[in-house]
This record gives structure tokens, sequence and C-alpha cells, in this order.
């Protein structure tokens, strides 16, 4: 066996130690490279953009989206850090809605949130891939917004405010408040999905109660007070006011008319309330909005719209406003 020196020896030890320290800093820096590279190969998270489109003003619509808006947050969603909601109104012009549709399409929005039944229409012409949540159509099935309640079938599921079925149980809650009550002016336009229905529930209840019905078309602001006017000739006795979105847009107007005809009024939504309406009978509207963003939360964590059944209320409310009522004279006695 072949011997060394000592100076053979400390310079093999030198050679060792050094290589041993040459590992060491290329273990150092490949760990240092190593940990460096998520960060430079990170891409920033997506951040999911939600498109809301309605028929109204910023203004008349924000009972609804607050409402909306405290559904995210109930699920965790805070606007500008993990979501984005683009906002659009058409400011109760209606022939803007398929503009606006066509905006959200182009700005690659993740899921569109439709206001009711005259925004729906628009969004689903503008897209058949982009998901789709209704938030209080009346009756998406007729309107062809969706194959069945059970099974959408397409690119749009959401929220159902049974409109149509409930415009019967209005009457005869209308006649029970009005005991004397035998003509009733309808107010609704043809222009919106489900009318026809809640027209045709409205006059089988009154054939049933014994009342005479008059239709009043409303296709826009101007309308309103015609059709107050026309109900003042055709001397109703009340006014029942199916779902319609220029009359929802200016609900105040219509409010203040009634109370001026001094006309006992039924409304399908409870913001006619909030602006001063006598009767209101049905769902919790400004709810339905915030139970839109569960069906948002769903979609953006991969469920389909075409599974996802459309949600149908189980519960209703029935408010009468006392100071309005004392506005127009009524009692027990009408």
């Amino acid at each position: 066996m072949k011997r060394l020196g000592s100076r053979s020896l400390n310079a093999y030890s030198d050679n060792r130690k050094s290589k041993i320290q040459n590992l060491k800093w290329l273990a150092l820096s490949a760990l240092l490279f190593a940990l460096s590279l998520p960060a430079q190969a990170q891409q920033p998270k997506k951040i999911p953009r939600i498109g809301y489109l309605s028929a109204s003003s910023a203004a008349e619509a924000l009972s609804r989206t607050e409402a909306f808006r405290r559904g995210l947050r109930e699920l965790g969603y805070v606007e500008g850090e993990n979501i984005v909601v683009e906002f659009l109104y058409a400011d109760g012009k209606f022939d803007r809605l398929p503009a606006l549709a066509a905006d959200l399409v182009r700005l690659k929005i993740d899921v569109i949130v439709t206001a009711g039944p005259s925004v729906t229409g628009p969004a689903k012409d503008a897209t058949a891939t982009i998901p789709i949540v209704m938030t209080n159509d009346s009756d998406p099935v007729a309107a062809g917004f969706v194959t069945s309640l059970a099974r959408p079938g397409g690119n749009i599921t959401g929220l159902s405010s049974l409109a149509q079925d409930l415009s019967g149980k209005r009457l005869e809650l209308l006649k029970e408040t009005v005991p004397k009550l035998s003509r009733v002016a309808v107010l609704g336009s043809s222009a919106i999905p489900g009318n026809a229905q809640a027209l045709k529930e409205t006059e089988l209840a009154a054939r049933a109660y014994g009342l005479q019905t008059q239709y009043l078309n409303v296709q826009d602001r101007r309308d309103i007070e015609t059709a107050f006017r026309a109900a003042s000739k055709g001397r109703a006795d009340a006014v029942l006011v199916l779902e319609n979105a220029v009359l929802t847009s200016h609900r105040k107007q219509l409010v203040e008319l009634a109370v001026k005809s001094r006309l006992p009024a039924i409304y399908p939504q409870t913001e006619y309330m909030e602006a001063g309406g006598l009767i209101y009978y049905g769902t919790n509207t400004p709810d339905l909005f915030r139970r839109a963003a569960i069906y948002v939360d769903k979609i953006l964590k991969g469920a389909k719209p075409a599974d996802l059944p459309v949600e149908q209320p189980k519960k209703f409310e029935f408010i009468i406003n006392l100071k309005a009522a004392r506005q127009i004279g009524l009692n027990n006695s009408s």
C-alpha cells in the first residue's frame, strides 16, 4: 500500500475540504434557485368576473344589487379582491339591453346575472356558452329559457318568482281587502315573458269571484298615466299589477297615481311597498337576488347550469301598508 507523507496528506485534506465547501455552495445555490422558481413561474391568479345586467337604473335597482352583493359576501367573496362584478344598467331603455348583453360577452365575463325576464332574453340571445343566472324570472319554461325547472338543459339556471301562478291569489286577497270589488284594472305588458300566463290566471280567478277585468298594456313610462286614466274611465274599483320591468322602474309614479286616483292596488314586488304601495303578496324579491349568489358560487366552482335545478320560492309574504290605506280612505267597511 502506498503511504502518503504529511505534506501530501495536508494537500489532500485541503483539496477535500475545498470540494466539500464547493458542494455546499452548489447545494445552497440550488436550494435558493429552487425557492425562487415558484415566485418567477407563478402566474397571477385569475379573478372571476361577473356581469350583472339590469333593465332599471342603478338607483332603482339598489335594494336588489345590495342583496346580491350581500349574498356574495356571505359566501366569502370580496369585490376587488377575489371577485369582480360589472354592473350594467339600461336605465329603463329596453332597446339598450341587447347591446349591453353583447358588451358583457366581449368582456369575457365568467357568469352573467340577469335581473328579470326582460333581461334574460337579450342575454340568452347574446351567448349560448357563458353561464346565465336568473334572479326572479316568472316563468322560465314558458319563456323558453330552460327546458324544465328540474333539468334546465342549457346555459341558463337560477330562480323563478312564480309570478304567473300568484296572480289568482293576489286577486283573492284584493277581493278580501276591498269587499265591494267588482271591476279590476290589470296592468301588464305583452312584451314581458310570462305576462300572457299571468293574465290567464288572473282572468280565471276573476270569473271564480264574479269580477270583471280590464287589461291595460303598459310598454313604456308614458303608458302609465294613460293606463290610470283608462282605469278611471272604466270605473275600476282596484288595480292589480303584473310583473313588468317598466312599472317596477317607475314604481314611485305608479304608486302616486294609485293614491291620486284613490284606487287600492296590489303589487308583485316588495319594492312597491318601499315606494308607498298598499298591498303586496309574493316572494321577497331582494332575497331572490341574495340567493342568486349561491348559483354564481356553484358555477365558479365547476357546476354546469344545465345540471342546476331552477329554484322556486317556498315562503311568501302578505303586507298591507296602513298609511297607504288611510290615504285612499280604505277601511273594513269599504
